[in-house]
């Protein structure tokens, strides 16, 4: 079982890095910050650059945190909010599946880090390692809950400021 947690967690975890690391850093094909930000922008999230680097942050940081199964309730927060905003923003209006555009893939990867945090991240982990046992379906459910508001409060938030900027966002 700590095996396939492992190859779980390095997987998503890198991938979440990864794609942080596009948005802040224009790696692996990614556009950076001010691309990032600029797109941001047009979905109705101002300011967009530090939106953009707060969200790729977040991922990297959570990715990292995920895959080396540390403080697993923190990657989950972090995690929920970026999907969270990415649903709320560009996904939703598209329905589920991600042929359409849809929010298909962000809900699978918030549904790992749910996952992991509530089945834990396994004896080959910084957590074992540590001796920090804060994985449960409390913490979880706790851990998601919270990104989930915190995303929509960005986004309530970040779509407040770009109307009094004059600019009105797309509908999500």
């Amino acid at each position: 079982m700590s095996v396939a947690l492992l190859v779980l967690r390095v997987i998503v975890g890198a991938l979440f890095a990864g794609h942080g690391s596009q948005k802040l850093f224009g790696w692996f094909k990614g556009h950076g910050l001010a691309a990032t930000g600029s797109f941001f922008e047009s979905v109705g999230l101002a300011p967009g650059v530090p939106l953009a680097f707060l969200a790729g942050l977040a991922e990297l940081a959570g990715g990292l945190l995920l895959g080396f199964g540390l403080v697993l309730p923190l990657a989950c927060l972090l995690l929920a909010a970026v999907m969270t905003t990415a649903i709320a923003t560009v996904h939703w209006r598209h329905g589920l599946w991600s042929a359409d555009g849809g929010f298909e893939f962000p809900l699978v990867m918030g549904a790992v880090a749910f996952a992991v945090t509530a089945i834990g991240p396994g004896s080959i982990s910084l957590d074992n390692a540590l001796g920090i046992d804060w994985a449960s379906l409390a913490w979880a459910v706790g851990a998601t809950a919270a990104g989930a508001v915190a995303g929509l409060g960005v986004v309530a938030l970040a779509r407040l400021v770009h109307r009094t900027h004059g600019a009105q966002p797309h509908a999500a």
